[in-house]
């Protein structure tokens, strides 16, 4: 059973994919900045690296006591996070022969862009921007990487539905079942080299 690396495991997607990999009894590493959720991790039995997602110091150690040929998850964001600390996690696992990046960020990256409306742009488009730099540097890169663009993520429960697009679409989906779609993808060569949108169709905003 390969080991998971998650960076941005204390809350989100990431907190979630901590779950997945206890109920798999799956050797997992997190690399945390925030000393409660180190703490709270640390009680639970996963091995957490106390450091910044955007210093590569950190990053190396978190590699380093991973495990042999580790999967990693990146669902970091805010900041620097979604440009530079993307880079340097894509840099270390090159550097470390590590082959296997699934990177989470968000509708509207990249190509689809264009399909924001000009109220999203205003709000988040500068987060976006620096999430397609990130996913530009990964495509570059000699990773085998899947990249993941949920759509509004939400708390609300999961309903197992959660579909992977390949077309520009728009919708919610439960971070809870973003991390079940992460775990299906982690070892399916399949979905290397590809870029998916995750919409839940079942799902529809609490003011709409």
């Amino acid at each position: 059973m390969k080991p998971w690396l998650i960076f941005g495991a204390g809350k989100g997607v990431g907190r979630h994919l901590i779950t997945i990999a206890q109920e798999q009894n799956r050797p997992v590493t997190a690399l945390i900045r925030n000393e409660q959720q180190a703490i709270e991790l640390s009680s639970m039995g996963i091995n957490v690296v106390r450091g910044d997602a955007c210093n590569k110091k950190d990053i190396e150690t978190a590699v380093t006591q991973a495990g042999k040929n580790p999967i990693v998850f990146s669902t970091i964001g805010g900041g620097n996070a979604d440009h530079y600390g993307n880079m340097a996690i894509i840099d270390t696992l090159e550097q470390a022969q590590i082959s296997r990046l699934l990177l989470v960020t968000s509708i509207g990256c990249g190509e689809s862009w264009k399909t924001l409306s000009p109220r999203a742009k205003s709000l988040f488009g500068q987060s976006v921007r620096h999430k397609s730099l990130a996913e530009s540097y990964l495509q570059t890169s000699t990773l085998n990487f899947t990249i993941i663009r949920p759509g509004g993520l939400t708390e609300q429960a999961g309903t197992g539905h959660c579909q992977r697009y390949q077309s520009e679409i728009h919708g919610i989906v439960s971070r809870k079942d973003v991390a079940e779609q992460l775990a299906q993808m982690a070892e399916d060569e399949q979905t290397y080299h590809q870029i998916y949108a995750l919409v839940d169709p079942e799902l529809k905003p609490h003011w709409s």
